[in-house]
This record gives C-alpha cells, sequence and structure tokens, in this order.
C-alpha cells in the first residue's frame, strides 16, 4: 500500500504503507506414530513478513528478501521437527522462527488450518491408523508477532453448518411495497457459521452447538436470526468474558407448492433457494 505526497514523485514521495509478502496455502500432512497407533494432522498454512526496509519495492533491490519458497519450507521443517501437536503452537512455532532467525523481519503473521480428520471406529474401538473426514467446521487460527513484541493468537471455527427443523419464525418485521415475504412462524433455521476468539478457551464450540439448538428434548424457539446470533454470542460471553466475532450466514429454505402435482406439503419439502 502506497501514499503519494505530490503529483509529480518520485520515490522520495511515496511511503510505503504496507510491504508484507509471504506464502499462501501450503499444505501437509504430518504423521505421529506410536508404535502400530498413528496420529495425523493436515494442515493449509500461510505465512506473510515485513522487513525493516522496503528497497525491493523502491529501488528492487532483493539482498534482504527471503524468497516464499524458504518460508515453504521453514514450515515444512518445523512440521518435521517441532511436529503439530496443536494449530496454534505451530504458528506460535513458526512465528517465533522466523522473528528469532532473521534479525530484519520486524513482523510475522502466521494462518493454520486444519482438516477434520477423525480416527474411524468400530464397535467403540479406535482404529490404529485409519481416519474419515467429518467436516463439522473447519478449526483455524493466526498468530501474529512483531520484534521485541508478545505474539497475540486467536482462534476460530469456519463452515460450520448447523440446521434446525422447527422452533424458529421470522415475523413482525417492517414492510413497504418491495416486502413480498410473508410472516412465519414455523421455518427451517439454516446457518454457517465463522467464529473467532483468544486462543486458550476451548468451550466456545460446545457453546455455538446448545445456543443454537436449545435443549435436546424441546429445542428453543428462534424469532429472527439475529437473535440467535446474539444468544451464540451471550452464552459464550457468560462463560468466557472476552471479545468474540460471530458471523451466521443464512441458508433460506423455502416450502414448494406441490398442489398442481396433485400432492400436499406439510412443510416436508423445502427449496434451498440461496446458498
Amino acid at each position: 500500500i502506497y501514499h503519494l505526497h505530490s503529483k509529480d514523485f518520485g520515490n522520495e514521495d511515496v511511503e510505503v504503507l504496507n510491504s508484507e509478502y509471504g506464502k499462501n496455502v501450503i499444505k501437509l500432512l504430518r504423521i505421529r506414530r506410536d508404535g502400530k497407533k498413528h496420529c495425523i494432522k493436515e494442515v493449509e498454512v500461510c505465512v506473510h513478513i515485513r522487513l525493516d526496509s522496503v528497497n525491493e519495492y523502491l529501488h528492487g533491490d532483493n539482498s534482504a528478501v527471503i524468497p516464499t519458497d524458504t518460508m515453504k519450507n521453514i514450515v515444512l521443517a518445523l512440521a518435521k521437527c517441532k511436529g503439530i501437536q496443536i494449530i496454534e503452537q505451530f504458528a506460535l512455532d513458526i512465528c517465533n522462527h522466523l522473528i528469532s532467525s532473521y534479525c530484519h523481519v520486524v513482523y510475522v503473521k502466521a494462518y493454520v488450518q486444519e482438516v477434520p480428520w477423525r480416527r474411524l471406529e468400530k464397535n467403540g474401538i479406535p482404529h490404529v491408523h485409519s481416519f474419515i473426514c467429518v467436516p463439522e467446521g473447519i478449526r483455524f487460527c493466526e498468530a501474529e508477532q512483531c520484534q521485541n513484541g508478545c505474539p497475540l493468537v486467536i482462534s476460530g471455527i469456519k463452515e460450520l453448518k448447523l440446521k434446525k427443523t422447527t422452533q424458529s419464525g421470522f415475523q413482525g418485521f417492517h414492510r413497504d411495497k418491495y416486502t413480498t415475504i410473508p410472516d412465519r412462524t414455523d421455518r427451517v433455521l439454516s446457518a454457517e457459521l465463522f467464529c473467532k476468539w483468544s486462543y486458550g478457551v476451548d468451550t466456545v464450540h460446545e457453546c455455538v452447538l446448545e445456543a443454537f439448538s436449545g435443549p435436546p428434548d424441546c429445542g428453543e424457539y428462534s424469532p429472527c436470526h439475529q437473535k440467535t446470533i446474539n444468544n451464540i454470542q451471550m452464552l459464550i460471553l457468560a462463560r468466557v468474558p472476552q471479545e468474540i466475532e460471530v458471523t451466521l450466514n443464512n441458508i433460506y429454505y423455502d416450502v414448494i407448492d406441490l398442489e398442481k402435482f396433485g400432492l400436499t406439503n406439510d412443510k416436508e419439502v423445502r427449496e434451498l433457494l440461496k446458498y
């Protein structure tokens, strides 16, 4: 990002506001063997850094530039040497290595997301080396660190798909000549969640599911999409007082008119209108 100080400008008139660069979409699988039992972590990593000069931008001087291929190889080497117990620690390992190894790196940001593999079981017995991908949301984290600064780590969940088939409605909203949707007292509430919070909290996923669905035997009525978001946020804050970000993207199903086929439809067949 550049800022110009005059119309007739040269390099001396340009202020570089952001000179980050890096390597995106580094995909790897780490296997840890404990005898016959294997444990896996499959991750996708993005690494960005900022240097203490911008000579490569202004003068084409690459002498301080750390190639993005080097960044990729560092990530692979750290996966081998440090392992990947949890993605947040792996992101911190990446930041710490780049900050401590290169004195001219002033800022590092590492993003890591995890493929949701779960160990296969048969009759309650875990398999020693077979896994199934169960996409109950994708866990991710972001770590940032500056020279001589403390690291900041954010954890998150994305693409967590939630649905309940009743106990949801939408009515009493503002109407004008452009409004076409009717009041609804019984609809399907379906959404995809994005949520992030300060690292160190393990209860957020549980809070999301509990607040969205309500008690397992009867549920809890949701008068609108926004109230559901607020219920999720309030439950998390009640248990873990901290800043949190929640986005719940609505997935809308409409009841289909089957009368032209000589069929009745008691809200059993619905069409996905928007995703």
